[in-house]
């Protein structure tokens, strides 16, 4: 199912998404179950949010498509190469992406995003999948400048605004499959990879971090 975070009537609320209506939640279903309250609501009357704010952190995998990598001329990692991005850059799928002053050159990163549904420390591969949620899209905005003359990620992938996030979380999604993440500026396709594409695939990323930190509810 398609699960929704959106604003309606200076309230904010969850909803499944069913055709052209939400049907609206009694809570975060992350942590309250899917209970109705009963209300249906028009996509078209409320503003989509991001489907998630992650509890504490936004956990980001650089190079993992071997496409990405070779178009930036960098090497393929042995291993993960992972970095943070602060809660504070979520924003909604309609949000504006502000362009930070120290910046001359910002570039856009799409991305599969995973929503993390429990805690998590040190899962084994096997049983990685077990603590999803869902799964939603993301762009890693990136200060490109900045990037490379810092020699390391924090603020140049750190700036608020820089993870929009949704529109919605798909709970059903399988990530071994031959879906594509495609990007679009304006209208106009410019990234599109499979996520067969991915040097690292999902459920490896998160064992992977769970064996660094513990990863909560919410994060993604």
């Amino acid at each position: 199912m398609k699960i929704a975070r959106f604003s309606h009537q200076d309230a904010i609320a969850y909803g499944i998404v069913d055709d052209d209506e939400l049907v609206q939640l009694a809570g975060d279903p992350m942590f309250a179950g899917f209970e109705p309250t009963g209300k249906r609501i028009p996509i078209t009357d409320v503003a989509l949010l991001a489907p998630v704010i992650p509890r504490s952190k936004v956990v980001a995998i650089g190079r993992n498509y071997r496409a990405h990598a070779e178009e930036l001329g960098n090497d393929v990692p042995a291993e993960p190469l992972m970095f943070l991005k602060p809660n504070t850059a979520v924003i909604g799928p309609g949000d504006v992406i502000v362009r930070p002053t120290q910046s001359e050159r910002v570039d856009f990163e799409g991305e599969l995003v995973v929503v993390i549904g429990r805690i998590a420390k040190n899962v084994p591969v096997e049983k990685a999948l077990d603590v999803v949620f869902g799964y939603t899209v993301g762009n890693d905005v990136t200060a490109r400048d900045l990037q490379r003359s810092d020699g390391q990620w924090s603020r140049a992938k750190g700036f608020d605004t820089f993870c929009p996030l949704g529109p919605v979380i798909e709970t059903e999604f399988d990530p071994a499959s031959a879906a594509r993440v495609v990007t679009r500026v304006n209208g106009d396709e410019r990234q599109s990879a499979p996520l067969t594409d991915l040097m690292f695939p999902v459920a490896e990323l998160i064992a992977y971090a769970s064996s660094v930190f513990t990863l909560l509810p919410g994060d993604v």
